[in-house]
């Protein structure tokens, strides 16, 4: 990565004390990745893994215990930095009695924008989160996505050049999702670098020039969702649709299939065959053929950016229990 990286970390560490009992955590074990000039930068990982925690310490919101983190140039914290960054923390609380409108005006001021740039942008935000209808609601009456969408918004009022978003799909449905991630690749488009982190794998796959898999503070992998993965396949997905059985029951030709294959599944009527690399092909749909079932699909099976995640945690968790049993 070039000098002119946007977010910068090196071995960064982070611990606490637990309440009470005032337990040493090691909520980050010596974090290290960078994320460049325009680029799209998913930061992934299970609940507890440290991803909420490298974030406040990016925003200078928990102070570092060991390594050095930098935001645009400058090192954490850095006044100058948050003036050119935008953030959405991942549960966002404003003022009930605010609107929509009122929450943006407050938060040009805070940037020192003038009454013109506040009203203009603010106008052009509302309309792009989908919030014009609700533009006279007080936010007590917004629901958690609407908010949500609020909080995005406000992240954007200073036209900053990085974006810091913290689980910026959580609370919305297929279609907000959707347009936030439209949103996140017209923000990669203009020229600015976003870093969002996140559990939902299938839209970070989607939007993401570069991952990072954190677990357990620490992190497993970092680089292009397509590299990271395998490219050896997987196995093969067979869908059949197969005749009832004379007396209208499952045939007994599912129980010579369940003897061919990996895994047998019914949905909707079909069977959904996993064969494992290496069978025969297509010796299996000749064998399905023969006894009157219908091809209705075949798909190789690679692995997905979720395949790695789940492999990561499980050893992390085997790890952690070969720990405690020793």
């Amino acid at each position: 990565m070039a000098d002119d990286a946007i977010i910068r970390t090196t071995d960064l560490v982070k611990t606490y004390r637990t309440p009470f009992r005032r337990k040493r955590v090691e909520a980050l074990k010596g974090v290290s990745f960078e994320v460049g000039k325009g680029e799209v930068f998913g930061f992934l990982g299970p609940n507890g893994a440290g991803k909420t925690t490298t974030i406040r310490c990016l925003m200078g919101l928990c102070q570092i215990t060991g390594g050095s983190a930098t935001i645009l140039g400058q090192p954490v914290p850095s006044r100058a930095a948050r003036q050119r960054l935008g953030f959405l923390p991942e549960q966002p609380y404003f003022y009930d009695y605010l609107t929509v409108g009122e929450l943006l005006d407050l938060g040009g001021r805070l940037f020192g924008l003038s009454h013109a740039e506040r009203t203009g942008r603010a106008d052009r935000l509302i309309k792009r989160v989908g919030l014009d209808h609700a533009r006279g609601q007080a936010l007590k009456k917004f629901s958690k996505g609407m908010l949500q969408r609020s909080g995005l918004a406000m992240a954007l009022i200073n036209d900053p050049e990085l974006v810091v978003l913290d689980e910026p799909m959580s609370g919305l449905d297929p279609v907000g999702r959707k347009e936030v991630r439209d949103l996140i690749l017209e923000l990669r488009d203009a020229g600015k670098s976003v870093f969002f982190s996140s559990h939902i794998l299938s839209d970070v796959e989607q939007i993401s020039d570069r991952v990072a898999i954190v677990v357990g503070g620490k992190i497993q992998d970092v680089g292009r969702p397509r590299d990271l993965v395998g490219h050896a396949p997987l196995g093969t997905e067979v869908v059949l649709a197969i005749p009832p059985g004379d007396d209208g029951g499952v045939p007994a030709v599912v129980a010579d299939i369940k003897a061919r294959a990996d895994s047998v599944r019914v949905a909707h009527g079909e069977l959904i065959v996993g064969l494992a690399a290496g069978v025969d092909v297509d010796d299996f749909l000749a064998f399905a053929r023969g006894h009157h079932g219908k091809v209705v699909s075949v798909t190789p099976r690679h692995e997905t950016l979720e395949d790695l995640f789940m492999r990561r945690v499980e050893a992390e968790r085997t790890r952690g229990a070969q720990k405690a049993a020793s």
